[in-house]
């Protein structure tokens, strides 16, 4: 919401641009991966039932190869055992031919003897039968096993030859997916130059202080303005910070400390993690378009940063701000700018200094941070990149926006709707408030689908409806209608009964979740600020470069 932020020394600086090049490629790869790791995932998941069958295949060779080897070895002892049952059988044979009862008897010296010879010959003719009976079971249970092996290397082969289709197939899919994968991601990272034309101009190039703007409200970009204006089933998206790179001091946030009786050197200590030292700052600097001017007594007095009437404790910390980033000039010998481009000279105010802001000035001459580039905004959202959240309690859970320094200084950008073109109270509004209504956000819904899978509808028309009338970055088109585009998706969200946000430990809107007609609908932060800034009516917007801090409201 907020709107502003430190003012531009942050894009003349080189490691600030860096870092907001950085800032956008993470959000562009955030993109990426949230729209394909679904699809990763049903690719891991194919993968893995190739894999289970391939070895359940490699599983069953292994038994048949097992089975074929166990027959082999029982054959062998087949051999063994049949020659030693035919040898058995033979003297069998023989004593059957040559057998005589009645020789048996005389020749038996006893009864005992003749009994023990009986016993012999019939012990001998029941192990044959069961030799005999053995043998032939294992003969047919050899054969049963082979007939068994001789099928399952058939029906092993069907299922090699089956899954190595299937093997085939699920192959080419997951090619298919992983290029789809790669079509998505280029789809939703290389938009269409107007498109980027657009979401420049909604995300904002511009950065302003607290001094350089004016403070007055804008009731119908509020809360409270959305709660008593707004109709009914309206919807309204309301930006943390806005215009902010979110790195060192919040103007706002160090006027809160001020007020809370912190002194100065805490509230720098509090952003920059820094003491100031004391360094002979006399002298001139080189001033673009004035000249060159007493450093203490000139340049500082004219810096128009932040309003007088604010807290001494935070109009000096401004001062040893402001004099630490201009003094890299100085020292370097280099012309600093008078605009936001660096930080907002003043020859009127310097030529009639405010009392406050000269005794701020004069109070911390000489006091600098050393080693850090000393940015500053009007607002940062409650949370910055440099020092965690700008809390009372340094923590963002639970209600956090009622203990943020910026939110207790009544920050006229900590929650705010954008609707303007610009950040001015009097910025054209293309005729109409920041909230939508119920089929504007589904049609937001219904772009986010269509991005995700095309089916044939040309994502370079999808473009806000008021495109013509109201032209975002100088851009004019052909956007589809609400309807048309309804027409690419199948069940497409036609009402939404409820939403919520969710944020992270970086200040981030982490993912956006909707209930709508057909089920839940989910998408991360940066998903749906980039649709909502792609398709947005009129010059509705979440004014946010490089990262995605917002929340939305349902009345």
């Amino acid at each position: 919401m907020f709107l502003n932020p430190f003012s531009t020394r942050v894009s003349a600086d080189e490691i600030g641009d860096l870092q907001v090049q950085i800032d956008e490629l993470a959000k562009l790869k955030t993109l990426s991966e949230n729209a394909t790791a679904p699809l990763e995932k049903e690719v891991a998941t194919l993968e893995s039932r190739v894999k289970s069958a391939q070895a359940g295949i490699a599983k069953a060779k292994q038994q048949i190869v097992d089975l074929a080897a166990s027959i082999d070895k029982r054959e062998k002892d087949l051999v063994y055992h049949y020659q030693i049952f035919s040898n058995r059988v033979a003297e069998s044979y023989k004593r059957e031919r040559t057998f005589n009862p009645l020789s048996l008897f005389l020749s038996s010296q006893s009864a005992s003897q003749l009994t023990k010879e009986l016993a012999y010959q019939e012990s001998a003719r029941a192990q044959d039968d069961r030799l005999i009976r053995s043998l032939s079971e294992e003969i047919g249970k050899l054969g049963e096993d082979k007939k068994k092996l001789e099928s399952d290397q058939v029906r092993l082969a069907a299922l090699s030859k089956q899954l190595d289709t299937q093997a085939d197939f699920f192959k080419g899919e997951i090619a298919k997916a992983k290029d789809y994968q790669k079509e998505l991601s280029g789809k939703i990272a290389d938009l269409s130059a107007k498109q980027q034309a657009i979401l420049s101009a909604r995300s904002g190039t511009f950065i302003t202080s607290a001094g350089s703007v004016p403070i007055g409200s804008d009731f119908e970009a509020s809360i409270a303005g959305f709660r008593e204006k707004a109709p009914g089933n309206s919807f309204a998206v309301f930006a943390f910070g806005a215009y902010t790179h979110r790195k060192g001091m919040s103007q706002y946030g160090a006027k809160a400390r001020a007020n809370a009786g912190q002194d100065y050197k805490k509230i720098l200590s509090a952003y920059y993690g820094k003491d100031p030292v004391s360094k002979d700052t006399g002298g001139d600097i080189s001033v673009d378009g004035v000249g060159s001017i007493s450093f203490e007594e000139k340049y500082l007095y004219g810096i128009a940063e932040m309003p007088s009437d604010w807290p001494a404790e935070a109009l000096k910390a401004q001062a040893v701000a402001a004099r630490s980033y201009a003094y890299r000039y100085k020292k370097d010998g280099r012309s600093i700018c008078t605009t936001e481009a660096c930080q907002v000279y003043n020859s009127s105010k310097a030529a009639n200094v405010p009392e406050a802001w000269k005794k701020a000035v004069n109070e911390t001459r000489g006091m600098i941070l050393e080693d850090v580039v000393t940015y500053y905004s009007s607002t940062t959202g409650g949370y910055l990149s440099t020092s965690g959240w700008d809390t009372t309690d340094h923590s963002g859970g639970g209600e956090w926006t009622s203990r943020a320094y910026e939110s207790l200084a009544n920050s006229p950008w900590f929650y705010k709707a954008w609707y303007r073109n610009g950040y001015r109270n009097d910025s054209a509004s293309c005729g109409r408030y920041p909230w939508l209504s119920q089929e504007e956000m589904s049609d937001i819904l219904n772009a986010w689908l269509v991005r995700k899978d095309p089916r044939g509808a040309d994502t370079a028309r999808i473009l806000p409806v008021t495109i013509r009338e109201c032209g975002v970055g100088g851009q004019s088109g052909d956007p589809y209608s609400m309807s048309e585009l309804r027409n690419f998706v199948d069940n497409p969200v036609t009402s939404i009964s409820s939403v919520q946000t969710k944020h992270n430990d970086s200040g981030y809107t982490s993912e956006v979740v909707f209930q709508t007609n057909r089920g839940t609908v989910s998408m991360s932060g940066s998903e749906f600020k980039e649709t909502f800034n792609t398709r947005a009516p009129g010059y509705i917007s979440i004014p946010q470069s490089g990262f995605s801090f917002f929340n939305i409201e349902k009345k």
